[in-house]
């Protein structure tokens, strides 16, 4: 690895280390899983740097790296499984349970992963999505497609338990 971008990578990593740590407990839920994750994360992305096509696109490049490895966490532990695009684009994640108190959290948390990543990196991590598609690489009307059908999905689940709460 370059001197130069083995600096830039080492800052990169230690201005979002909050932020990375964030992404990568909102997959596992768990502390210790969500700091080995991003310790894999890291030796990943410092052994694999020559990668890198340019110094702009590092930090989507590394969050990839972040959400992949989570990912794979997750498929070992057999918590996720791969669905393709149609199957995705009919799951709802509105279940026939009604929770009091519901938040914003919980109701990210049921969405699929594949919707739930756009969600946190569009308005957690403050991507653009162009840097969101090139982070899981999709391509753009993809990441929109899901982003939006995320926030509606999002907004009947959070209206359903308003009207619950009201009742």
């Amino acid at each position: 690895m370059n001197r130069k971008l083995e600096k830039l990578l080492i800052r990169l990593i230690t201005e979002n280390k909050e932020n990375v740590y964030r992404l990568a407990f909102s997959y596992v839920k768990n502390a210790e899983d969500a700091l080995d994750i991003v310790q894999d994360s890291i030796h990943k992305a410092l052994s694999s740097s020559e990668t890198l096509k340019s110094e702009g696109s590092m930090k989507g490049w590394f969050y990839r790296i972040v959400v992949n490895t989570s990912l794979d966490f997750l498929r070992k532990q057999g918590k996720i499984q791969p669905m393709d695009d149609k199957t995705l684009e009919f799951h709802s994640p509105i279940s026939e349970d009604a929770y009091h108190d519901i938040d914003l959290e919980r109701a990210l948390d049921e969405l699929p992963h594949a919707f739930r990543t756009v969600v946190i990196l569009r308005y957690f991590e403050d991507l653009k999505i162009e840097e969101i598609a090139e982070v899981l690489d999709e391509n753009i009307s993809t990441v929109k497609t899901r982003l939006y059908t995320a926030l509606r999905k999002l907004r009947i689940k959070m209206g359903d338990e308003l009207l619950e709460e009201a009742k």
